[in-house]
């Protein structure tokens, strides 16, 4: 029988959109008992660029992951380089939780002793600055890299490939040569399809973070490992009914005309 990972997505999508979010299972090698299930969220931010952002989608992946275990599921994936939701999941969830970001950050580190992320756009500098400062790794990061063009979190990079990937192998070059970088990060999971381009054509590792926590997903289920209940109490009092009421009545207003 199949372990089935719940993969939240940050947005609320068509399903021609989920599918190319469903394109990172693509060219990596995962074990056959495993089947990765992407769930949009209901409702939340129209982009991860603020602090408002990020309190909007805490609560949007939280409650799109909140009944993962009695629903069957062996372990919950978050599609945002922010982690967004994943400490509030681990507290209610047993099953494994990870989001890329922390993830792709450690990981860089085991193959090089500093980093670049490479991102889209400025605004989403706090969103790497939250996770540095919570690992206490911004000694270990060299550089932000932003090629300044605006993200689309529905397309992605679909049919700007000519005009954008020459522009991210620019700017990570550049983190190489001129800020140190060993590691190369993609700043986020909607910037996968540039992933197999640069690494072809790059000196230095590239993570791909979203293919990255399916396999720390893989190998925490294959050493039943999860996260620390000490680092995650239960609640108290649980408010699932609420959070959940939440975002259904958040989707409703969005839908209205």
């Amino acid at each position: 029988m199949k372990q089935r990972v719940l993969v939240v997505v940050p947005f609320a999508m068509s399903a021609q959109s989920l599918a190319l979010r469903q394109e990172q299972l693509e060219g990596i090698a995962l074990s056959p008992q495993l089947q990765f299930e992407f769930r949009p969220v209901k409702a939340g931010p129209l982009n991860y660029s603020s602090h408002h952002d990020f309190v909007l989608a805490d609560a949007a992946n939280f409650e799109a992951g909140c009944r993962a275990q009695d629903e069957g599921f062996a372990a919950v994936c978050i599609d945002t380089m922010s982690d967004s939701g994943v400490a509030a999941l681990r507290s209610v969830l047993d099953i494994p939780v990870f989001g890329p970001g922390k993830v792709s950050m450690l990981a860089a580190l085991m193959l090089g002793e500093r980093f670049s992320v490479l991102t889209m756009a400025s605004r989403w500098k706090p969103l790497y600055k939250k996770a540095l400062d919570e690992l206490g790794l911004h000694h270990k990061c060299a550089s932000v890299r932003a090629i300044e063009v605006a993200p689309d979190n529905h397309a992605l990079l679909s049919g700007k490939e000519e005009d954008v990937f020459p522009l991210l192998e620019a700017a990570a070059r550049r983190a190489i040569d001129e800020d140190g970088a060993e590691v190369i990060i993609l700043g986020s999971t909607t910037m996968h399809q540039s992933h197999a381009w640069l690494s072809q054509r790059l000196p230095v590792p590239v993570i791909n973070p979203g293919p990255l926590s399916y396999k720390m997903v893989e190998a925490a289920l294959g050493l039943n490992l999860s996260h620390s209940r000490q680092g995650y109490p239960k609640p108290m009092h649980p408010r699932l009914d609420m959070l959940q009421a939440m975002m259904t009545a958040a989707a409703q207003s969005v839908a209205r005309p």
